[in-house]
């Protein structure tokens, strides 16, 4: 007879009855409610971060207020001065604190710097003698070099070759002309002379096309004149610049030399030393140009001579002396003829008078304050006229420094405004900014207000306010210059006590504002600590967020633990529930 067995049943957390139960939704839940605090202590992190950032921004516009406020506390920026010419080549600078005023220059002449001309012609002639069958134009030592190819006299083309003679070109110019023209070479004037030999005919010698090719004429120095006979403007014979002295074509030989051609000379007592065969004239210019004798040495290759010339100006002397060994040697300033005994072309003074005075002279054409007899003004002198020099208190530079000061203190008021002041939303519920519930930094706003708009204790001139300066608030409460006229008035009719206004020692305004800000701004200040005070906050405050985050994942851990033990004696309990229902029901439809 067969046993009756009803089937064992056993519930819980994956219960086929009920359906699984979501552990893991309640483990995340609990950690979330765990949660709160890090939550809180997050936010008052964001919160100071913010406080941080806004204080940092106060900061920069504090700091360039101070910028402004150290540049009106230098007296010469309300001293300073403009200046002007009624002649653009004339030049005058005026320092701080010069008189102003309109002064009247009258220049009689300018000065000059004197100059010892060397004798011309110092390069030897082309020949010796008329006869130049010798000499090629490739060879020929004038100033500017012959190119080859054509030239015209008197309508008629001279075509011409650098191997070609000096008297090949000359018995060209008689061919091409018919023999109107003749040309010659007179060895004591050294130079290329043309005449018309056509008696019956008068007409004047006619030079050069637009079509030349060559530039003979113009090395040859020959121009029209309007005659039947034309000559070189000067000597032909020319220095050869970038040759040894020994070499170099001078008219007089170099003898004032030693064995191995070494000489010297002196030019305002500075000793310039030469050597004829390795150095070139264009070598001993520079040397001069390049010594403490104050001069400058140059070559004129037109007139073919050296000029020295002193570097300032006024009646001084030039002296030039060759350092010669032996009486009778030349040295190279007697071959230049620049010795003592050369033309000393005197350098003159300026002469000028000042609003009508008496006559003063000036070694210089840049006249000194104590030339002028003006403190602080200099003028160059441009040209030998009167001219006016007009002096003026510098007002655009004194007002664009007031006017930054007044933008970044508004600036700085604004956004401590925006910081500090409670205002109403959208909703009508109050909005409350970053830094709304820090009294101090409120207070620095109210400070720095007192302190601009107090009277300058001490002061006795026209300016003890800024209200004096025209400087007052607008209908936007923003400070601003609402009497630009006064402002004016002010700075160029009353620069000194506007000075003594900003200035003054300690109560001067841009005084006093520069010790607050300077105070405000150092690393003790309130700026700085109160920074400092939350960013040390903020450490604080991730250490325990850290903390406190590290016991949440322990507990999450925990109660994941809890839960998959609890999961896993399930499963093993309902294994053997079935294992016993399978039984049951074979005991059952047994007999």
């Amino acid at each position: 007879m067969a046993t009756s067995t009803s089937s064992i049943n056993v519930t819980g957390i994956t219960s086929s009855n009920y359906g699984s139960f979501d552990w893991q939704s309640l483990v995340t839940e609990m950690i979330q409610a765990d949660s709160a605090p890090v939550t809180a202590l997050q936010a008052k992190v964001t919160a100071n971060q913010s406080q941080i950032s806004a204080l940092t921004t106060l900061q920069t516009d504090f700091t360039q207020l101070h910028s402004d406020i150290l540049a009106l506390t230098i007296p010469s920026l309300f001293t300073s001065r403009t200046v002007s010419s009624s002649d653009a080549s004339w030049n005058a600078t005026a320092a701080s604190g010069t008189p102003a005023g309109v002064y009247s220059i009258a220049v009689t002449h300018l000065a000059t710097a004197a100059s010892r001309v060397g004798g011309q012609s110092i390069a030897a002639p082309l020949s010796d003698s008329s006869t130049v069958t010798g000499l090629t134009l490739a060879t020929l030592p004038t100033a500017t070099a012959v190119t080859a190819g054509n030239f015209t006299v008197n309508g008629q083309t001279v075509n011409i070759a650098l191997t070609d003679s000096l008297q090949d070109v000359f018995t060209k110019i008689f061919t091409a002309t018919n023999g109107d023209v003749t040309a010659s070479y007179v060895p004591g004037s050294d130079k290329i002379q043309l005449a018309n030999t056509d008696s019956g005919n008068s007409n004047e010698i006619v030079l050069g096309a637009v079509n030349d090719t060559s530039d003979f004429l113009q090395a040859a120095q020959l121009a029209n004149n309007g005659t039947d006979l034309i000559a070189s403007a000067n000597p032909l014979g020319s220095v050869a610049l970038s040759a040894p002295l020994s070499l170099a074509n001078l008219k007089t030989a170099i003898t004032a030399v030693d064995g191995s051609g070494n000489g010297s000379f002196t030019i305002n007592g500075v000793n310039i030393a030469y050597n004829i065969n390795t150095d070139s004239l264009s070598t001993v210019l520079k040397r001069i140009n390049a010594s403490s004798a104050g001069v400058t040495a140059s070559y004129n290759s037109t007139t073919n001579n050296v000029i020295l010339t002193n570097n300032s100006t006024g009646d001084t002397g030039l002296g030039a002396n060759d350092v010669v060994p032996t009486n009778g040697e030349v040295g190279l300033l007697g071959a230049l003829g620049l010795t003592s005994a050369s033309t000393l072309q005197h350098g003159q003074n300026a002469l000028f008078t000042v609003n009508g005075g008496p006559p003063i002279s000036s070694a210089s054409n840049t006249f000194s304050p104590t030339t002028l007899g003006i403190p602080g003004l200099t003028v160059t002198a441009g040209t030998p006229t009167t001219q006016t020099i007009t002096v003026a208190p510098d007002a655009t530079s004194m007002t664009t420094a007031i006017q930054s000061f007044v933008t970044d203190y508004n600036a700085v008021q604004n956004a401590i405004s925006a910081d500090t002041t409670i205002t109403t939303g959208t909703d009508g519920k109050p909005v409350a900014p970053v830094l709304s519930s820090d009294q101090d930094v409120a207070g620095w706003a109210s400070k720095l207000e007192s302190l601009i708009f107090e009277s300058v204790p001490g002061l006795s001139g026209t300016v003890t306010r800024l209200a004096n300066l025209g400087l007052d608030f607008d209908a936007t409460g923003q400070l601003s210059l609402k009497d630009s006229g006064k402002l004016q008035g002010a700075l160029t009719n009353h620069g000194s006590d506007v000075a003594a206004f900003f200035t003054q020692a300690s109560t001067g305004l841009a005084s006093s504002v520069n010790t607050y800000l300077t105070t405000l701004l150092s690393p003790l200040g309130s700026l700085a600590t109160k920074s400092s005070a939350l960013t040390s906050d903020d450490t604080d405050l991730n250490t325990q967020i850290t903390t406190l985050q590290a016991q949440l994942t322990r507990e999450q851990a925990n109660l994941t633990t809890q839960f998959e033990a609890m999961q896993s004696a399930q499963t093993t309990a309902q294994s053997q529930l079935n294992y016993l229902n399978a039984v049951a029901s074979l005991q059952k439809s047994g007999s």
